[in-house]
């Protein structure tokens, strides 16, 4: 290895090995965003095990995405200070560790702290890839990197139910831990001998108020969102944690904006491509949750398949990611990223409104076009919307623009969660005339009833996303034009 480099592109050793190396950051960001997700359908199965109602066991899944959230941004600034590569082995060894305990697990508290463990391991690779990628690739290349980065995390996070029923159907809920640990440790041997050693440090004091302030914000919201669902959003201790949830984000704000060295630079978003293109980001992750939600319910109890077919026909998603997303992140480094994020958004759309069209009587065959449609519409959007990111961020920041990226994708899991049951379950009570928070036997009609709402509400936010991103195509070809008429 070249020791003289300044930067890693100047290092023959790192551009020999840079498709190795994004490959070993991408198998912990799927299995990181993975666990996010495959927790979902093990949980009648968690639940029986340790003697629990399922709303209980739902802490398996929120404790995870509220730990991330909280801590990734404190890990972006970390990684920018100590070094990326650094924090993000660091982060495997951790991750792994939480996933084998996990599985061990007896009861319910040891396995919500095991959980936050993971979580912990989780955040720190989280945070730490995409600067990484950024750092290691030439820019002629770094879509297509990038782009096969968002592709693992969107894998991840959608793949979730499919793979985790298959996993729980032929080995039992703790194999969805269990599977990652030899995955992992394979890789951890291959980053600790290829990973080069990091070249670029951020010599400031570290942001204690602000790290604080977040971590309360965003543990007060995810409370209130996700115990709402149980209570009721009006209850006075719910309202309470959304004030002390804004209270202290706007507090953040502030301190932020007044240090020099913030864990949070705002002045990131004076760039309106940073901006929208986060914005959007999120906005498109809260759109995909609420398919990820309803979709095992509609296809194992309104259409009555097994889990494991039911697992199959929802593997259509990702699959279909999978195969578009790389060629999309390859093309938006030739015609650029604006473009595919709208046809991207275009036909997802068109798909969660079809989706919206869905009854018990549909054909197996559309319902597996209609989740295939919404894989090939994300897999174009989700590449060069995380290009366009991370093109906006300077080296210095790379840690903290990658930690944006994953932040906002978690809070969009979260929100997507929270909007789709909170809706289902709202339409569902209108319906019955009583409070509804489960499944009315025999009553399909009615949970048909809420599911239309959920996809027109998601098919409505791919709309807004659609004409944000028609506007910033429009403005930028009017930009290139203008410059080309000089």
């Amino acid at each position: 290895m070249n020791s003289q480099a300044k930067t890693y592109q100047e290092d023959p050793y790192v551009q020999q090995k840079r498709w190795t190396i994004l490959v070993i950051l991408n198998l912990f960001v799927f299995m990181s965003t993975l666990d996010s997700s495959i927790v979902n359908i093990a949980l009648p199965e968690i639940s029986k095990y340790l003697h629990l109602p399922i709303a209980k066991t739902e802490w398996v899944v929120s404790s995870y995405l509220i730990a991330i959230c909280t801590l990734i941004l404190f890990f972006g600034k970390l990684g920018d200070m100590f070094g990326k590569i650094k924090i993000f082995k660091i982060g495997t060894v951790i991750f792994l560790i939480g996933s084998l305990l996990c599985g061990f697990s007896t009861s319910l508290s040891w396995l919500v702290l095991f959980r936050i463990v993971q979580a912990l391991g989780a955040s720190m690779t989280m945070a730490n890839s995409q600067g990484i990628v950024t750092d290691i690739f030439p820019a002629h290349e770094r879509g297509k990197a990038l782009g096969l980065v968002g592709t693992f995390v969107s894998l991840g996070a959608i793949a979730g139910p499919s793979l985790g029923g298959l996993l729980v159907s032929a080995f039992g809920w703790n194999y969805i831990f269990w599977v990652n640990v030899p995955i992992g440790l394979i890789a951890i041997a291959f980053a600790w001998r290829i990973l080069p050693k990091d070249l670029t440090f951020l010599h400031v004091k570290f942001d204690i108020a602000g790290s604080l302030l977040f971590s309360i914000s965003v543990i007060s919201l995810f409370s209130g969102l996700l115990l709402g669902q149980q209570v009721g959003y009006s209850d006075i201790r719910i309202l309470s944690a959304f004030a002390l949830a804004l209270i202290c984000f706007i507090v953040f704000l502030r301190v932020e904006s007044q240090k020099s060295e913030p864990m949070l630079h705002l002045s990131l978003f004076k760039n309106p491509l940073f901006s929208l293109s986060i914005l959007v980001g999120f906005l498109v992750f809260v759109a995909n949750f609420c398919f990820n939600i309803i979709a095992p319910f509609y296809t194992q109890d309104i259409l009555h398949l097994s889990p494991l077919s039911a697992g199959f026909l929802l593997m259509l998603f990702p699959i279909t990611m999978a195969i578009v997303a790389p060629l999309s992140g390859a093309l938006s480094d030739k015609i650029g990223q604006e473009l595919l994020t709208f046809i991207g958004l275009l036909v997802m759309v068109l798909a969660q409104f079809g989706l919206a069209t869905l009854h018990d009587g549909s054909s197996i065959t559309f319902v597996g076009v209609l989740v295939a449609m919404l894989g090939l519409g994300s897999g174009l959007f989700q590449s060069p919307n995380n290009s366009l990111v991370m093109s906006t961020a300077p080296r210095s920041m790379l840690g903290v623009v990658g930690s944006v990226n994953s932040l906002v994708r978690n809070v969009g899991m979260v929100v997507g969660i929270s909007v789709a049951t909170t809706t289902l379950f709202g339409v569902m009570s209108a319906k019955a005339g009583y409070r509804v928070t489960g499944l009315i036997p025999n009553r399909p009609d009615i949970f048909l009833d809420g599911m239309h709402v959920v996809f027109i509400g998601s098919a409505s936010i791919c709309l807004v996303c659609a004409f944000l991103t028609g506007w910033r195509l429009l403005k930028s070809r009017v930009s290139r034009d203008r410059e080309i008429l000089r």
